[in-house]
């Protein structure tokens, strides 16, 4: 029977990152909560409940668990869905049928600290924290997100004011742009 091989970090964290960027081109919203005051362990607990599941559902079943990290991945998820309906407008929520792709947690940084221990001697006490990535995708097909045709619109209309704004203007030197050249010209002389 084979082991299997354990991936490298670098490996896991260029899949994850490769994940997130495909995710922003197929319709999917990807959320992020960072620096989480809860070890990764328990949150990977909850975060095993609610993945593949539907968003309503989800929301569901985040309300009623007791751990403290389902209200932080429950107001993640509502971050997610209120991204979601920003990036769509003109998509309604209810025939989107949202689903979360994938729902990940990584350890965040660890706080160091001491705790008197018997004998005059001190124990390490690491405090752990985490960071949550959801990606929230549609099952239903969605047409190109807003923000694309809003981008274009606005680059030609700030390009149109630009030319308008040079062509009105008239070119004002500033004085303290002549007094460099008026001193450069008495320095050649």
């Amino acid at each position: 029977m084979e082991a299997a091989v354990k991936q490298r970090r670098s490996v896991v964290k260029k899949k994850k990152k490769e994940a997130a960027l495909k995710a922003s081109f197929d319709g999917s919203v990807v959320a992020k909560l960072r620096n989480v005051p809860t070890s990764p362990r328990k949150m990977r607990l909850v975060a095993d409940l609610v993945r593949g599941t539907k968003a309503n559902a989800a929301l569901a079943l985040l309300k009623y668990q007791p751990q403290s990290g389902a209200k932080k991945i429950e107001k993640l998820l509502l971050s997610a869905i209120s991204d979601w309906q920003v990036k769509y407008p003109n998509e309604r929520l209810e025939d989107a049928d949202l689903v979360i792709k994938d729902i990940f947690v990584d350890g965040g940084r660890i706080l160091k600290r001491l705790r008197p221990a018997p004998q005059g001697r001190a124990h390490r006490v690491r405090k752990r924290s985490n960071h949550i990535t959801l990606v929230l995708a549609s099952l239903n097909g969605v047409a190109a997100p807003a923000t694309e045709v809003k981008k274009e619109e606005t680059k030609k209309s700030v390009e149109g004011e630009k030319k308008e704004a040079k062509a009105k203007a008239p070119k004002a030197k500033s004085p303290a742009k002549t007094e460099v050249k008026k001193a450069t010209k008495k320095s050649e002389k």
